[in-house]
């Protein structure tokens, strides 16, 4: 279902001491034109999810959830924001992983409370399909397909038409579909004449060949440094939705997204994450977009793939950097 106007109006009243109401930034006009980031990256986690995240929790009874505790099936953001939620409400947090989950990930999962469980990717994949995982008790928080979700990512909208008038273009990172969605959910009802576009990685554009068949399909996926978005498939979950609300795609490549992120460090003192650079990277292509807001989405990149993506030198090479799990779809987004 989708998230009403009312429902996202409600979720920023329930996640306002939990999720920070983040900068809209413009971006200097030697760099793009009418174009703002929104700062998601400075976030408590450094990403949106706590906003779906603390939504979806605060649906439910503190006690029963201190009772029952509560999951999620991530390896990145949405682990953290759910277990930074629980930590909050003296909740138990087990987080789902897949088994070639990268050991900073599960660092970072366990360093606020979380449970890490790895399971192989199958099992992990079958847990967002089936939206829950055999024998677990407690609240199962989907990072993507909630309503719930959705309706606390829709509050990044609200900010934005709030600040900001006569927006044109929203762009914003894909993987999952949550992010994009809820977005566009609340702009249909508060600026509809907005267009809300979904990005992706030329590497891993899996929505955008689905749009191009008129049906969900599969493609190649190629592994690189770009994490937070992209993956080899969508959801048929939320195919649905993306059809209904969403303009269309973007499409960037490596090398612009690349680009992009190192404007954003040695321009804009902004740290992002691949998919948060990206679309930076569809605005700098020089598209007519009007008045275009970029959602920044989250900065949890290591420092390590920073310096290496800022060196020229380094950048040919980086571009086959694995992604933080070489099988995993990036569905956070």
């Amino acid at each position: 279902m989708i998230p009403s106007l009312a429902d996202i109006t409600a979720a920023r009243d329930r996640i306002k001491d939990v999720a920070i109401r983040t900068p809209l930034l413009r971006v200097p006009t030697d760099i793009a034109g009418d174009a703002w980031l929104k700062l998601e990256n400075l976030q408590p986690i450094g990403a949106f999810k706590i906003r779906g995240a603390a939504n979806a929790m605060a649906l439910v009874d503190p006690a029963v959830l201190k009772e029952s505790g509560v999951y999620t099936a991530s390896a990145g953001n949405m682990a953290q924001g759910v277990a930074w939620c629980a930590r909050a409400l003296g909740a138990a947090c087990s987080v789902i992983v897949p088994e070639h989950a990268p050991k900073a990930k599960t660092d970072a999962i366990e360093r606020l409370g979380g449970t890490v469980i790895r399971v192989p990717f199958d099992v992990w994949w079958k847990t967002l399909i089936d939206h829950g995982y055999p024998g677990m008790k407690g609240l199962f928080v989907h990072p993507f397909a909630d309503p719930a979700v959705m309706a606390g990512n829709g509050t990044i909208a609200l900010e934005i038409f709030e600040e900001l008038e006569n927006v044109d273009t929203i762009l914003v990172p894909y993987g999952g579909g949550g992010l994009s969605c809820g977005i566009a959910a609340a702009t249909r009802a508060v600026s509809p004449q907005t267009k809300v576009y979904a990005v992706e990685a030329d590497t891993a554009a899996p929505l955008t060949a689905s749009f191009a068949a008129g049906k969900p399909v599969t493609v190649e996926m190629t592994r690189t440094w770009i994490d937070g978005m992209g993956s080899n498939a969508v959801s048929i979950e939320m195919w649905p939705f993306v059809t209904e609300l969403l303009a269309g795609t973007k499409v960037a490549s490596v090398d612009e997204i690349a680009d992009a992120l190192r404007i954003l460090v040695a321009r804009v003192r902004v740290i992002a994450e691949g998919a948060g650079a990206a679309g930076l990277a569809v605005i700098r292509q020089g598209e007519e977009l009007g008045r275009v807001v970029s959602i920044v989405s989250g900065g949890n990149i290591d420092v390590a793939r920073v310096v290496a993506v800022l060196q020229p030198q380094e950048r040919d090479r980086s571009a086959t950097c694995a992604l933080s799990s070489p099988s995993v779809a990036n569905t956070g987004r």
